[in-house]
């Protein structure tokens, strides 16, 4: 089954090295981004904007060009 964040790089054709060499650029560090393509933030409950997980967020929707609410699960 396919992460949401796997499900928006498809829709442009982006691959899972090209999503994490675009986080890399972004600060984001490879098991992180790596962590969010196979859709492991979608398990958490609450997010707040002190959170690391909602900021690795906001950089994964900037390189999908989605807002960060189309990354959080169906």
């Amino acid at each position: 089954m396919k992460s949401r964040v796997q499900e928006l790089a498809e829709r442009i054709n982006m691959t899972c090295d090209e999503f994490i060499g675009e986080m890399r650029k972004r600060g984001c560090s490879e098991p992180t981004a790596l962590k969010i393509w196979k859709g492991e933030y979608e398990n958490y409950e609450n997010y707040n904007d002190n959170n690391v997980q909602l900021s690795s967020l906001r950089k994964a929707a900037e390189v999908l060009s989605a807002r960060t609410g189309m990354l959080m699960p169906k």
